[in-house]
């Protein structure tokens, strides 16, 4: 995926002057032999605040644009938390254990030096990522910084990210309208275009040369029986008009999502619906959030950067109905009906996560409403409709309330491999104590209908950088023993 980053990690090895220099050197080394390749060991030993300038400027230097703070011995306190100052990435701060020398000139007491190197952070309002338990051997430090990656990813994604968007809400969405004052917080930046410049820009590719080559791409992707023919030159020729923009439009940022209006004027201008096009682009790495639901956009991305791999955005839509419940999912899944729901949209789920059987169709709703009664779809068709396929999944959104306020969720769950039977791009998804979450999250914080969907179970991650972005609200489903705050106790 070009629109996201890679992640080049470096480690700085810290030493408090009254310890052993060699102890944290040896045990850096002792983690970089255990690393493997992709790490760069910064030759500079942090142990006071000239050592910082020449370690962070080493580690610029080699192109490192994520960091390991590691506290071979106690650490000093100073110099340690200004690398997270002077150096322009997220920075992740471990600790060494004990065991791997005598208890007298071997001893690094790094276990106290990270409680003051949290302290020292929080003084200088510094952004640090402190794992669970930042404190380990060298193997379990790797782990740590394996797990730090994705987390780095999406924070560097993010603070080099721009969301392009075109048109208003539509009428009577209002769920997706939000104060954007949360995102230029986050260092995002967003272009708001109207629906006009995108219909210019979309005729001013007319016979673009490219577009025979990328009609074939489209076919060989659906296979055949499974697109209109006659709509792969209209559909190509607007995938052309977003990748250009986003090329032209990105200014001084190096990632783009999109946040669009698709609807209703869309498809008597353009002549088809986009969200076949706007699956392909997720699948790359460029979400297009439906409707222009920019936190919709901005949460897909945090999932591509997290998984390195394609995500969706859904209407959490309706619930599954008794019978299918009876026959499909009773007995064989270890799930009560209040915990699944069907995922759904019109068509935006990138091919890669749906059945076999998914196919370029048209909007019914649409279709309904743009064309005459009993006519043939023509201008509601481009939606990619179909069941999405099993799999681990999670659930999540990064929000701002209406006080300007970041907020999120996380809930893992799966999609089941239960046939819908029904339209779009479509999926029975199961989540453990949804109906309480749905009641107490969802509807009690006044979340949208929309929620992105990555693929895989991603929620440790997730809350890790919702947390490092200062989110304060993370909730989950709770499961029963743990109720919420608005859960009423006397409910049997």
């Amino acid at each position: 995926m070009s629109n996201i980053p890679q992640v080049k990690l470096g480690i700085v090895a810290v030493s408090r002057d009254c310890f052993p220099i060699t102890l944290s050197e040896m045990r850096r080394a002792n983690i970089v032999k255990a690393y493997g390749e992709d790490i760069y060991e910064c030759p500079v030993t942090v142990e006071n605040e000239l050592d910082m300038l020449k370690a962070v400027e080493d580690v610029k230097a080699a192109e490192c644009n994520a960091l390991v703070v590691f506290l071979g011995n106690f650490g000093p306190e100073t110099p340690e938390t200004l690398i997270a100052k002077n150096f322009d990435g997220p920075c992740m701060f471990v600790a060494a254990a004990e065991g791997d020398g005598d208890m007298i000139n071997g001893r690094g007491d790094a276990y106290c030096g990270m409680l003051n190197c949290s302290y020292n952070l929080g003084m200088r309002h510094l952004k640090g990522y402190i794992p669970e338990y930042p404190v380990g051997t060298a193997a379990e430090i790797v782990d740590m910084m394996k797990e730090f990656v994705p987390i780095a990813r999406a924070i560097i994604g993010l603070k080099n990210l721009k969301i392009i968007t075109f048109g208003p809400r539509p009428q009577d969405f209002f769920a997706c309208n939000a104060p954007i004052k949360g995102l230029y917080e986050l260092g995002i930046e967003i272009e708001e275009n109207s629906e006009l410049d995108l219909l210019v820009s979309y005729r001013e590719h007319a016979n673009d040369p490219r577009i025979p080559a990328l009609c074939e791409e489209m076919a060989k992707e659906m296979g055949e029986g499974k697109y209109y023919a006659d709509l792969n030159a209209r559909m190509a020729q607007f995938e052309l008009t977003l990748l250009d923009w986003a090329e032209n439009h990105k200014g001084a940022r190096k990632y783009v999502a999109f946040a669009d209006k698709c609807w209703p004027a869309f498809p008597s201008q353009f002549g088809f619906e986009p969200c076949y096009v706007n699956s392909r682009l997720a699948s790359r790495g460029i979400p297009v959030a439906c409707e222009v639901d920019i936190y919709g956009a901005v949460s897909e991305y945090i999932g591509a950067c997290v998984s390195g791999d394609a995500v969706t955005l859904l209407d959490i839509n309706n619930s599954v109905p008794q019978y299918i419940y009876d026959e499909d999912i009773k007995g064989k899944y270890d799930y009560a009906l209040n915990d699944t729901f069907m995922g759904f949209h019109c068509g935006n789920t990138p091919s890669c996560k749906m059945c076999a059987d998914r196919a370029v169709k048209y909007q019914l709703i649409q279709h309904r409403v743009l064309e005459p009664e009993g006519s043939e779809p023509d201008i509601s068709r481009g939606t990619l409709e179909g069941d999405i396929a099993a799999s681990p999944i999670t659930f999540y959104r990064l929000q701002c309330d209406s006080e300007g306020k970041l907020r999120s969720y996380i809930a893992e769950g799966e999609v089941l491999d239960v046939a819908t039977r029904s339209f779009g791009g479509i999926g029975v998804f199961a989540i453990k104590d949804m109906a309480r979450f749905y009641r107490h999250v969802l509807v009690q914080k006044r979340y949208p209908h929309h929620g992105a969907v990555a693929f895989g179970h991603y929620g440790k991650a997730l809350f890790e950088v919702f947390k490092y972005l200062g989110v304060e609200d993370i909730a989950y489903n709770q499961p029963a023993n743990l109720p919420y705050p608005t859960e009423n106790p006397f409910n049997k």
